[in-house]
């Protein structure tokens, strides 16, 4: 493991942010760390980078400080700087060997080749998310601190930052803090599930998947369900059935074993006319939401 926290505690008077988190983080890895607004992801990263003492347990990361980088969630600059000259300066600050033309690298990386010499008081949020993320790149850091580094980005941006941070697994090792599940399902290996300052799941993306969350089958029906959900609630191994916005119906099952053998004979008891039926695709989301209700 290249990053380990042990009983991580992080206390304000009698309230605690974080409350005895152990993370383990493998080298090379892409690691998720999800929860509500308030679960701790901030302060756990800022003990991480050396901004804030823990209040108990302790951690350790196997790499040089030098070699550690935090791209906050809301990064700000000195607005009369251009992009190229915010670069530079974290250069020259934490990594002063690497040359000079690096910094025009990480900027094209972030997607921001066409205002490099522009002030970055004209910035949009989503291009100062976009500097950070260079920022962070170019001192050549072995593991990164990435705090919400989408939130303010278009779909466009997003994907840029998504493909960057991706493009560096095996190379450096990130722990990627996001509220936008779907981006951590795409990009992270491994997932931690933070809830009022515990972490109440961590391990592989698919462990998740295939263990929290509940089974699931969408059935689309021709016309109105004339019933069709309510009958379907009364059978002994369907645990919830409710209707989706696209106008299916979604069936909560106690196991895939038990909806393979009696879902087809249900909807056939039912009269149902079905158009379509299939097993729910497992999303982190689902899981997610399994976890922290």
């Amino acid at each position: 493991m290249i990053v380990e926290t042990h009983a991580l505690t992080k206390r304000y008077g009698d309230q605690a942010a974080v409350d005895g988190v152990d993370l383990q983080v493998e080298v090379g890895s892409v690691y998720g760390l999800v929860g509500p607004n308030g679960s701790g992801k901030t302060t756990t990263l800022s003990m991480l980078a050396g901004l804030r003492r823990p209040s108990g347990g302790s951690f350790e990361i196997g790499v040089a400080r030098d070699k550690l980088a935090l791209l906050p969630d809301t990064p700000q600059f000195d607005p009369w700087l251009t992009g190229t000259e915010v670069v530079e300066l974290a250069r020259s600050l934490v990594a002063p060997e690497i040359p000079a033309a690096r910094v025009r690298e990480v900027l094209a990386e972030a997607g921001l080749a066409e205002a490099t010499e522009r002030r970055v008081g004209g910035y949009s949020r989503g291009m100062l998310q976009r500097l950070g993320v260079a920022s962070t790149l170019v001192g050549d850091p072995e593991v990164l601190l990435l705090d919400e580094p989408c939130s303010a980005l278009d779909p466009m941006g997003r994907r840029e930052v998504l493909d960057l941070i991706a493009g560096q697994r095996g190379q450096r090792t990130a722990i990627f803090s996001s509220h936008i599940l779907a981006d951590v399902q795409e990009i992270c290996d491994t997932v931690g599930v933070m809830r009022k300052g515990r972490l109440i799941y961590q391990g592989p993306l698919h462990e998740l998947l295939t263990g929290a969350a509940m089974p699931a089958y969408l059935v689309r029906l021709r016309g109105t369900d004339g019933g069709v959900a309510e009958q379907l609630r009364a059978e002994p191994w369907v645990t919830g059935v409710e209707s989706t916005a696209d106008g299916e119906l979604r069936v909560e099952v106690e196991s895939i074993e038990s909806a393979e053998r009696e879902l087809v004979g249900a909807l056939a008891r039912a009269e149902a006319q079905v158009v379509s039926l299939r097993p729910e695709e497992a999303s982190l989301e689902r899981a997610f939401l399994e976890l922290t209700r």
